[in-house]
């Protein structure tokens, strides 16, 4: 069992930085892909950005790719998505994720963050 704890979020003006921490609680990270998706008001969970077990890959959504970065620090046992340059339609709850395998799919991932509200305003 993982749980996952995140951090950061909060309100933000557009154009804006903000970063997301996810930490690994009693157990390691490694060996776990781990995702970040987000779910704004009345919208379907979706993709945000992924990295790989050890880091060496990452992958993004067209709609942040650019503006976001996920890395990882498997000594700390912390996942981070660094926001840049945001929108209004970023504002979302977000959440991170563990899975034996990076997916874009949030139905491949066995577990999850409790969610950190993103909001940027105009």
């Amino acid at each position: 069992q993982v749980q996952l704890v995140q951090s950061g979020g909060g309100l933000v003006q557009a154009g804006g930085s903000l970063a997301l921490s996810c930490a690994a609680s009693e157990r390691t990270f490694v060996g776990y892909a781990v995702g970040w998706f987000r779910q704004a008001p009345a919208r379907e969970r979706e993709f945000v950005a992924a990295v790989s077990w050890n880091g060496g890959s990452t992958y993004y959504a067209d709609s942040v790719r650019g503006r976001f970065t996920i890395s990882r620090d498997n000594a700390k046992n912390t996942v981070i998505l660094q926001m840049n340059s945001l929108k209004p339609e970023d504002t979302a709850v977000y959440y991170c994720a563990a899975a034996n395998y990076v997916s874009h799919y949030d139905a491949s991932y066995n577990y999850w963050g409790q969610g950190t509200q993103v909001t940027v305003s105009s």
